[in-house]
């Protein structure tokens, strides 16, 4: 059986997720409702990440790539690679058909947590020693995303 392209597994579980936060959020306040969700998500993040290494045989930079190659799948994410060396890796969403998405199923208030959050988590799944940065989102309103992946220095 071929996997759902990941904006499609994204799609799924936005539909699913979003109706229970918000029915969660009324029983305990939107706070809290979205720190849980939050701590989910990031425990989800790591899982995928050290799922990813194994998926493509590696941890390293180069690995990485071959991972980023499927969060691209079916035209999901538009990207330019600015960096590509050993040490890092560096890049622009300039399109994101995640944020897109969640924009129209009218909620782009947890786009954030559902999306953007698992970033900067999955890679410590995935290789503990790769630092990522990013300051900014298309989902949040920005013109780009800011991938930054170095690895770390002892």
């Amino acid at each position: 059986m071929t996997p759902l392209p990941l904006l499609q597994q994204r799609e799924i579980e936005a539909t699913v997720i979003a109706p229970l936060v918000r029915a969660f959020a009324a029983e305990v306040g939107e706070e809290r409702a979205r720190a849980v969700l939050a701590g989910v998500i990031a425990d989800l993040a790591r899982q995928a990440g050290c799922a990813a290494a194994e998926a493509v045989g590696g941890n390293d930079l180069s690995h990485l790539k071959q991972a980023v190659e499927q969060w691209k799948v079916g035209g999901a994410l538009e990207l330019d690679v600015l960096r590509d060396e050993a040490g890092a890796f560096e890049f622009n969403v300039t399109r994101c058909r995640y944020a897109e998405m969640y924009h129209r199923l009218g909620l782009t208030d947890l786009g954030p947590i559902l999306s953007c959050s698992r970033d900067g988590t999955m890679i410590e799944g995935f290789n503990p020693a790769v630092a990522f940065t990013r300051t900014q989102t298309l989902m949040e309103g920005a013109t780009h995303c800011d991938f930054r992946y170095r690895m770390k220095k002892d």
